[in-house]
């Protein structure tokens, strides 16, 4: 028996609306028992704050097999394209939402 004859295939409809896609390049998340919140943000040149775009609430389990999914193809792709920076010249891969004011500015 093949593998792939094992293997579901999802049949799902993509509106164009969606199919364009959202830019982002902030996700914040936080989590409750039950669910986790994911809001896509874009913090770009002349906006005050970053900007929510998409807000995604997951089960945890679906959240961690998200996890896993990302991990997967992240290998696959550095695999394909060699590795991932996080650091980009002269800043950090990272940041603490905590280091920024009410009002979006870096303190």
């Amino acid at each position: 028996m093949d593998n792939n004859d094992n293997k579901k295939q999802l049949n799902f409809d993509l509106k164009p609306e969606v199919a364009q896609g959202t830019y982002s390049n902030l996700a914040i998340i936080s989590h409750s028992r039950s669910e986790f919140i994911l809001d896509f943000a874009a913090m770009l040149p002349g906006l005050p704050k970053p900007e929510v775009r998409s807000r995604i609430l997951m089960t945890p389990e679906h959240c961690k097999r998200l996890l896993n999914a990302l991990a997967d193809n992240i290998s696959k792709y550095e695999a394909q394209f060699g590795p991932v920076s996080l650091d980009a010249p002269g800043q950090k891969g990272t940041f603490n939402l905590a280091d920024f004011t009410p009002n979006g500015t870096k303190s």
